[in-house]
């Protein structure tokens, strides 16, 4: 039969667990959301089976992301607005399910595509020759995908190629993209950011469904503010298997590695 020192330790044991796990709950719904890439959208910047942790201080609380049921403020809070280049997760307008892209265009922005370079308010981004990104032709991830490749067919176990480029944007930001093919999206029209607003794109520029497709045909459209989460700026962990605990498909030389 315990005691009753007994009982008071295991209780203050319980409680301890307890409190633990509401102040690392609190922590995560606060300030920092975990976030795995399940997609190659972000490739080479991110890779499917990177983990990061995203950083919802970055702009700030909306109503769309407070933790409480009830919130005291209809617009955003202690927070920035976006820069051009950062890394956003951000809930889809329509749908709801989480995303992440690049910010490349402000409110009050143009934004167009011609031929797969990029036009920001009426001028070409500046677009450098940086190779050719490789990867192996298998099934990635939880979901099982294969890439695409620029150099399709490819069998099983093959390398995978793709045209890389370096983007920089009128401040200095540069970062890496890459090309598949002539694809739909290489050409657009000319997009006006509007008021509160944002446009998003993904690095991997033929194998992203992003803000240069209309939220009636499966894309984000222009993303308000207040559907922004955060802003991603460190690769944590990173594993290439289809299960996390596959040691040996860890990528090491990705741990805690920093985002352009």
């Amino acid at each position: 039969m315990a005691s009753s020192k007994d009982e008071g330790g295991i209780m203050e044991t319980v409680k301890t667990v307890v409190y633990a796990l509401l102040i690392a709950g609190i922590f995560r719904t606060l300030f920092f959301q975990p976030f795995w890439i399940p997609s190659g959208s972000m490739k080479d910047t991110l890779l499917v089976g990177d983990f990061l942790f995203v950083n919802k201080m970055a702009y700030g609380y909306s109503r769309h992301s407070c933790p409480f049921s009830a919130c005291p403020f209809s617009g955003r809070i202690f927070g920035s607005e976006p820069e051009r280049g950062d890394i956003v997760v951000f809930r889809h307008p329509v749908n709801g399910s989480d995303f992440i892209k690049r910010v490349v265009g402000l409110p009050g922005d143009t934004v167009q595509f011609r031929d797969g370079q990029m036009i920001l308010n009426g001028t070409p981004v500046e677009v450098t020759p940086d190779g050719v990104f490789e990867e192996t032709f298998e099934r990635q991830g939880p979901i099982g995908s294969f890439p695409r490749c620029n150099n399709a067919p490819v069998g099983e176990g093959g390398t995978c190629t793709k045209e890389k480029f370096i983007e920089t944007l009128p401040d200095g930001r540069s970062y890496s993209i890459l090309n598949i093919d002539r694809g739909f999206a290489d050409t657009t029209r000319e997009f006006t950011i509007e008021p509160g607003h944002f446009f998003f794109v993904g690095d991997n520029r033929d194998n992203s469904q992003d803000s240069r497709f209309a939220q009636a045909s499966g894309g984000v459209g222009q993303v308000p503010f207040e559907n922004l989460i955060g802003r991603a700026d460190r690769v944590m962990f990173s594993s290439a298997g289809r299960r996390m605990v596959y040691f040996w498909t860890w990528r090491g030389d990705r741990f805690f590695k920093a985002l352009e």
